[in-house]
């Protein structure tokens, strides 16, 4: 059977029984059960033993369902819930006490210990503090729920390394960290702060590790045995 396997943040690999061919469909099943038809790639490492060997596979879902299209369901999903919460928070704050009850406590009557509407009196005042409470909970859930919805909308038009095109976008912003710390050595006098020339080959070295493992996972051949020629080399 072939699964799913976290390869890198957003990145998830075929794992395979069995070996396959770029541009072939497979189906792989998810840890719930589900199936999906996808793409073959990239082989991109191995598992397993010598004996019982797994082999990994960067993969694209047929029907085109990505990292962005995950975002964008989870948003839609959070947005949801906040909506539910939102609703279970003004009825519990529209039912917190009927006409009646409410008049009753507006009076502001203190509960008069040893009368017969002492235990009545008791109880409207703890459904009261029940129905305020849960008022409050719900509606800090939704307030939870539209700032991670928030978030994942956020998220949706991001390019990560679980697109093909994530390749192509990485060289791009590669030579534009190349060219920023390039012009950081030979103007000192831009630098914003002591530490820019830092940062900025810091950036440098971060982009190209994304390069490197945008390669191996959407690269061609000869795109791939290059990268390996220059790792010897170094």
């Amino acid at each position: 059977m072939n699964t799913y396997k976290k390869y890198c943040p957003n990145v998830f690999v075929a794992k395979c029984e069995e070996k396959h061919q770029k541009g072939e469909i497979i189906i792989l099943t998810t840890k719930y059960g589900k199936e999906h038809e996808c793409e073959v790639h990239n082989l991109v490492g191995y598992m397993g033993t010598k004996e019982n060997p797994f082999f990994m596979y960067s993969i694209t879902r047929v029907d085109g369902f990505n990292a962005q299209e995950r975002a964008k369901a989870k948003a839609e999903k959070l947005q949801g819930f906040a909506s539910n919460a939102e609703k279970r928070s003004d009825e519990a704050y529209n039912t917190r006490a009927s006409k009646h009850e409410l008049e009753f406590m507006s009076l502001g009557e203190p509960i008069k210990i040893g009368h017969h509407s002492e235990k009545r009196h008791r109880k409207l005042f703890e459904k009261y503090d029940n129905k305020m409470r849960k008022s409050i909970e719900e509606s800090e859930k939704a307030k939870e729920y539209l700032s991670r919805a928030e978030y994942w909308e956020s998220k949706a038009n991001d390019i990560n390394l679980s697109m093909p095109e994530s390749l192509e976008y990485y060289e791009f912003k590669l030579h534009q960290a190349k060219e920023k710390h390039q012009f950081y050595k030979d103007n000192p006098d831009k630098r914003e702060h002591s530490y820019s020339l830092t940062y900025a080959n810091k950036e440098v070295k971060e982009t190209a590790k994304k390069v490197e493992s945008a390669i191996i996972l959407w690269g061609t051949k000869e795109e791939i045995e290059q990268l390996k020629k220059e790792k010897l080399q170094k």
